[in-house]
């Protein structure tokens, strides 16, 4: 799938519009809809609504639309949320179709019509989330997102300008695409990217497969910078220390960051501009788990 498509803006819909179904032919999925969009909710097996959940934001790729990202055989989030307990929910990004696919994120630089139209997707995914807590348990304390290529690029905006919301945020294949960036405090940051990524260049720009058409993108900021922004902005201290290293992948960390945030770094050999899955070096899913419960 390529990093994005051309789509426009859908109509815009009141805040406080939300209807809730269960998603016909997933059982294990809930559909809200949230200024029109879509939005798949899973909560773990067993959930007890007296008990307070963490909350994790998942987010797809440019193209793609949230009925993909929740697909567990590519990217393993209904299983995590089950073996870990906490709830996660895959929100649509901007698209001018019925369906809403072919969607993009409006992160800043990247990508599409999301950011052309000026989609502000930073205040949409702060009413996912208060549509989701009211309806749900959810610890305010431990709300976290991720995302995929755009997606990821998308996780880092929701760093830079909804830190007072999120915990914690992870990026897959997607770097930093802010324009500006004055994070409300220091935000743990997680980053994982294949050093042979063709669609977002490892060391900066944008590759042979990363668009159709190039006014859609930008040059992507490198995989270095966007850990080095980082680790400016959470005022960490020291060099990086190495806390994984396994055949084909490898993960360092700064830590000594300004109120206990972190910032990682997860490089893999090989795999292109994709999730690395249970086969792969590192699992994403699980490595972005273990990063936000322990953020």
């Amino acid at each position: 799938m390529p990093l994005l498509a051309q789509v426009e803006q859908p109509a815009r819909w009141p805040l406080a519009e939300a209807a809730i179904r269960s998603t016909a032919g997933e059982p294990n999925l809930q559909e809200l809809r949230v200024q029109g969009r879509k939005v798949l909710v899973h909560l773990p097996a067993g959930y007890d609504a007296a008990r307070a959940l963490p909350l994790v934001l998942a987010m797809h790729g440019g193209g793609g639309h949230a009925g993909l990202m929740a697909e567990d055989g590519r990217y393993g989030w209904l299983r995590q949320a089950d073996e870990s307990g906490f709830i996660v929910a895959f929100p649509n990004g901007a698209s001018r179709l019925p369906g809403g696919r072919l969607a993009t994120w409006n992160a800043g630089g990247c990508c599409g019509y999301a950011r052309d139209q000026n989609v502000d997707d930073v205040a949409f995914l702060r009413a996912v989330v208060a549509e989701i807590k009211g309806r749900y348990r959810v610890d305010s304390a431990r709300i976290f997102a991720t995302g995929m290529s755009n997606g990821g690029m998308m996780a880092h905006r929701l760093a830079c300008d909804a830190a007072d919301l999120f915990r914690a945020v992870a990026s897959v294949a997607g770097t930093d695409a802010s324009a500006h960036c004055q994070p409300a405090r220091p935000i743990a940051v997680l980053h994982i990217h294949a050093r042979d990524d063709d669609h977002v260049l490892y060391a900066g720009g944008a590759g042979p497969q990363a668009f159709r058409d190039r006014r859609s993108v930008m040059e992507f900021v490198s995989v270095p910078d966007t850990v080095a922004r980082w680790v400016q902005r959470d005022q960490c201290r020291g060099p990086a220390q190495s806390v994984l290293q396994v055949a084909g992948a490898s993960c360092v960390a700064y830590r000594d960051c300004a109120a206990g945030a972190r910032v990682q770094l997860c490089s893999t050999d090989t795999g292109g501009h994709s999730w690395p899955g249970p086969a792969a070096p590192i699992d994403a899913t699980r490595e972005i788990w273990r990063f936000f419960s322990g953020s």
